[in-house]
């Protein structure tokens, strides 16, 4: 797909201008403000701006078809906008990935000497060479060409057999299978499971208001690239082998497969599998705050409790002239296809190196379940950051500096 370079000489995929363009046309249609959708979408007013002028790909749809629904857009709308999300976040992924180092040919190694033609020496069977061989005048012998190929289907019938061999003696210690009549395979535990009766998906890479965030990086400040945008803090993080700073947010997004038969979400587990001591590694403050006037609601987990919960949290809306609660919604929650549901969860910690996960109790139809919600198969983790060197970036400058060397302290 064809990029045009812009005036700052960074080209810019077709594709993430195809999907900004459409969600510009979404914002457009609505009328509000950057600020006032922004507040709904629970997004700051300049990620939406990004969104909408391609500087940013949303790192999941959901957000982008909330968008949609709150700007009036229709099914048809709706799967456009999600085939031009896949197409430019794909490029985003591209752009972010690092390029693949090359990979040095292996050197030729010398060609074994070939070996020489067997000559008139003892035969395999230890019996003398044959006379006539050896001899060119010797008068030849009479050639018997038929039996001259008999040796191939002799090899083959033996390799068969032992094959056949092989096979009835891993067979003796079930006797109620035979060699020809092999038992059908077994099916693996769960296999015949019925499916979910819903899908789920989680945003582990979050930032406070979409622009703060801490990471605890093993890396001296020169060593560590600039801060990226927040729909690029995965990669940036998985690259630096950072670990959440304080705090992990983490965004469960739930939706039915069905758009009758609810599903119930009875409560949110905390599990912690590790406990250790905080990581002493450098700090690096992704932004030095950006002010959100919306907290949304969320869970809220202190991990250095010995049995961690997940407790509902008020929201807070400071946008207009009076700060407005936005209330706290306890379970259980419904879902259908048609009305998912999003839990933010905010997991806290001071004194540990923690790695944990949660679980999502459900049912529907007369079935109940829970469902384990981890980062992609493995523990979420978080480690404190008290008493750790914190640093964030002077873009003047291209550097990352100390708070002291900002000049922000006292």
């Amino acid at each position: 797909m064809g990029r045009r370079v812009e005036g700052d000489g960074m080209p810019k995929d077709a594709a993430v201008e195809e999907f900004a363009g459409l969600v510009r046309a979404l914002k457009a249609r609505d009328g509000r403000s950057y600020e006032a959708l922004g507040r709904r979408l629970s997004v700051s007013a300049s990620t939406l701006h990004r969104y909408c002028s391609g500087a940013t790909v949303p790192e999941e749809f959901a957000v982008v078809d909330r968008l949609a629904l709150l700007c009036g857009a229709d099914e048809k709308e709706r799967r456009a906008l999600e085939a031009a999300w896949t197409e430019a976040d794909r490029a985003r992924r591209r752009a972010a990935s690092p390029a693949p180092m090359p990979v040095p040919a292996a050197p030729e190694s010398n060609p074994e000497p070939s070996a020489p033609e067997p000559g008139p020496g003892p035969a395999p069977d230890g019996s003398a060479p044959d006379p006539s061989a050896a001899d060119p005048s010797a008068p030849e012998a009479p050639r018997a060409h038929p039996r001259r190929g008999a040796p191939a289907p002799l090899l083959v019938a033996a390799a068969v057999a032992l094959v056949v061999l092989a096979l009835a003696a891993a067979l003796l210690g079930h006797p109620t299978r035979t060699a020809s009549a092999p038992a059908p395979a077994s099916t693996a535990p769960g296999r015949t499971a019925a499916p979910l009766p819903f899908t789920w998906s989680i945003g582990s890479q979050l930032w406070e208001g979409g622009c703060g965030h801490t990471y605890l990086v093993n890396r001296a400040p020169r060593a560590v690239a600039p801060p990226p945008v927040a729909a690029d803090s995965g990669a940036w993080a998985g690259t630096h082998g950072a670990v959440h700073g304080g705090e992990a947010l983490v965004r469960i997004t739930v939706q039915g497969r069905s758009p009758s038969d609810a599903v119930v979400l009875h409560a949110l587990h905390v599990r912690v599998v590790d406990r250790a001591a905080p990581l002493p590694w450098n700090a690096y403050r992704m932004d030095n705050g950006c002010g959100g006037a919306v907290t949304p609601r969320h869970f809220t987990v202190d991990l250095d409790r010995p049995r961690p919960l997940a407790r509902p949290v008020d929201g807070l809306d400071a946008s207009g002239a009076e700060v407005r609660k936005i209330p706290a919604v306890s379970f259980p929650y419904k879902v259908t296809s048609s009305d998912p549901e999003e839990l933010l969860v905010s997991a806290r910690t001071a004194g540990c190196d923690c790695r944990w996960y949660l679980e999502l109790e459900w049912s529907a139809g007369g079935r109940t379940g829970t469902v384990r919600i981890t980062d992609g198969g493995k523990p979420f983790r978080t480690s404190g950051t008290r008493g750790r060197p914190a640093y964030v970036h002077d873009s003047a400058e291209g550097r990352w500096i100390t708070d002291s060397d900002s000049g922000q302290t006292g």
